[in-house]
């Protein structure tokens, strides 16, 4: 199945960083795992390589900066009517570092999902696998994880669960390593979750 399946979904995906999130989503799509395709790419950083990923595939990509001293609700206004020029069925926070406000999550109901480094009740917010880390140094742990998770308010990587996967931290692992294995199941957790997941089963 393709874009143009009448059950394939519009994907809007937000990135502050490098794409790597994305750029699995986006051969996903192109290889008929996800049937649907990515409509639109959002960065609040001007460098961010997800931009030129985007930019190479023909993808309608913008860089929009939060203005000084403009309040979040303000800036997730208008990031929110960014969005939803491009009608999507499905907004994905691929290494998106901002917190949302209502704002933006209220036009989107029980569609935006969110990746984070780290299993369910574990290590929220920023830096979560170098805390995963520090903490196996300290013999706190032996695993750490990911997971994929409705964003349904302001809450910090706490909303509804859609999918998770352990990653195991090997004796000999430096945190160069671990990040690459961390990265590695998000890539495959989040494509397996946005290939089954149905937005509105999730408002029902």
């Amino acid at each position: 199945m393709g874009a143009a399946d009448a059950t394939a979904r519009r994907i809007a995906v937000l990135a502050s960083g490098s794409g790597s999130n994305l750029q699995a989503i986006l051969d996903a799509c192109r290889d008929g795992h996800i049937a649907g395709s990515v409509v639109l790419v959002v960065s609040d950083r001007s460098g961010a390589f997800a931009l030129e990923r985007a930019a190479a595939t023909g993808i309608p990509s913008f860089h929009l900066p939060r203005r000084d001293e403009e309040p979040r609700p303000s800036y997730d206004a208008r990031l929110a009517d960014l969005v939803e020029t491009a009608a999507p069925d499905v907004v994905v926070l691929a290494g998106w570092m901002r917190i949302l406000t209502m704002n933006f999550l209220g036009r989107f109901p029980g569609r935006v999902v969110n990746l984070h480094p780290a299993l369910p009740g574990e290590l929220p917010g920023v830096d979560a696998i170098a805390r995963a880390w520090e903490e196996w140094q300290r013999g706190e742990r032996t695993a750490t994880g990911v997971m994929v998770h409705l964003v349904p308010d302001e809450g910090v990587d706490d909303g509804p669960v859609l999918g998770t996967a352990t990653v195991p931290i090997e004796p000999d692992d430096t945190i160069a390593v671990l990040t690459e294995r961390v990265h590695r199941a998000e890539h495959r957790l989040l494509v397996d979750v946005l290939a089954e997941f149905h937005p509105q089963e999730m408002l029902q």
